[in-house]
């Protein structure tokens, strides 16, 4: 029934259904043909991470197969971004799918014949280097759909922008970095973006299934730090001392209360938490000052302020109950928006997911608390973000190796479901929205 559907709707359009039908029968045959290929990029850029900015070998790597496709290809976008340039044979709707580059301070500890060894510096300190959130999954499955979509240029209906972006993890300190940077520098112009697709394979969900949600997906975030400042003393004489160290844990304790008591959380969850608490010298000294950092997550611009000025309000009057002060600062360093799955187009893509995966294998999942800054691109035109399967047929999510940790691992066999997916999304989009 849904095929007959899909193929009277094409009809009615005035695009050939049989045409549509063959164009995505030639894409999954194609797909199925590279998946080697597709998991050989994928195992060379994991065992040559970069972190963010510093994506030099691999957008290197990327823009010269995307050049041998004979794509327009930019590089140097926010950095290191690379974009290419699909103009296919009809005119149509310009479709834009999006791929992250960086990796992870992280130290690899997963036995794999390509398994990292990278060191490097990260914030003055030496670390490994490790893909250990699956982005060198989402540029090899992109650069698969890259050399399908090319080779049948002459008959699509309308413009592919490939975007490989650097620094989703957040650009280093003092400089300036991924989506939020590469919506500035134009890439959803020139030509104009009219939908956005992008996926991220997930170590808890089982090879070959979709999850997806419309609406907030994942988490804002508004990273945190507060600073209280007291009196210093001696540490044995408390009495003279209006101890910031005090101070910082009836803080920590009475944000708690945040969303435990000021958040509707049978509408939306939310999340506060201190991750980082720095503060003295030696242990008999009561320190002047305490800095804390923390995160705060949201699915609403409401929960967002609701959020923010509890914070706020709690620190400070905190603070001033003891005699001492606080400052906060909440953005502190950077905010990611929520990812927002543009509600329409959610549901009219649906089908597309449900038949490249099977209805069976395509999941309506709640929202999770993690950030993402595909939400800047969301912010201007409508996306879809979805997840894939990277998780061994038979595992238990709950206890997958998470990402950004030193055991996260990905089953390569569901990387032909992410490029057929992001074909079938692109041709169907194309089909159902002509110019």
């Amino acid at each position: 029934m849904m095929k007959k559907l899909l193929l009277l709707s094409l009809t009615a359009i005035g695009l050939p259904a049989f045409a549509q039908v063959n164009l995505k029968s030639q894409a999954a045959k194609k797909a199925d043909a590279l998946e080697q290929k597709v998991i050989a990029w994928r195992r060379d850029f994991h065992e040559h991470p970069e972190l963010g900015n510093r994506e030099v070998r691999t957008s290197g790597i990327i823009a010269k197969h995307l050049q041998s496709l004979g794509i327009e290809v930019q590089t140097g976008v926010a950095t290191t971004g690379v974009v290419g340039l699909l103009k296919g044979g009809h005119p149509g709707p310009v479709v834009a799918l999006r791929a992250d580059m960086d990796g992870l301070p992280v130290t690899e500890r997963v036995n794999l014949p390509f398994a990292s060894k990278v060191k490097t510096q990260y914030n003055g300190q030496d670390v490994g280097t490790m893909h250990a959130c699956g982005h060198d999954s989402h540029m090899a499955i992109l650069m698969g759909v890259a050399e399908i979509l090319s080779g049948m240029k002459k008959d699509l209906h309308g413009t592919v922008k490939f975007i490989f972006q650097p620094a989703e993890e957040g650009a280093p300190a003092g400089e300036k970095g991924g989506a939020e940077q590469m919506v500035k520098e134009g890439v959803l112009q020139n030509p104009k973006v009219d939908a956005i697709f992008g996926l991220h394979i997930s170590s808890a969900v089982e090879v070959g299934k979709l999850t997806y949600r419309p609406g907030g997906t994942m988490a804002g975030v508004n990273d945190l730090k507060i600073v209280v400042k007291g009196k210093s003393a001696h540490g044995a004489y408390p009495w003279q001392s209006v101890d910031p160290v005090v101070v910082s844990a009836q803080i920590i304790s009475s944000l708690q209360t945040i969303v435990s008591r000021n958040v509707n959380i049978t509408e939306n969850p939310a999340v506060v938490t201190i991750g980082a608490i720095k503060g003295g010298t030696r242990f008999n000294i009561i320190p002047e000052s305490v800095e804390m950092l923390g995160t705060l997550r949201f699915f609403t611009p409401a929960d967002e302020k609701l959020v923010t000025e509890n914070v706020k309000r709690i620190a400070i009057k905190t603070a001033e109950a003891f005699g001492a002060t606080a400052e906060v600062w909440a953005p502190y360093t950077n905010h990611y928006p929520v990812t927002f799955n543009n509600v329409v187009l959610t549901q009219k893509m649906l089908p597309t997911l449900q038949e490249t995966a099977g209805k069976s294998n395509v999941l309506l999942v709640p929202p999770v608390t993690g950030a993402e800054d595909f939400s800047f691109y969301q912010e201007k035109v409508p996306g879809l973000f979805f997840f894939l399967g990277g998780m061994p047929k038979g595992g238990i999510g709950l206890t997958a190796p998470s990402h950004h940790t030193p055991d996260f691992y990905i089953d390569e066999s569901g990387f032909t479901l992410g490029v057929k997916t992001l074909c079938n999304l692109t041709l169907d989009y194309m089909a159902t929205n002509g110019k």
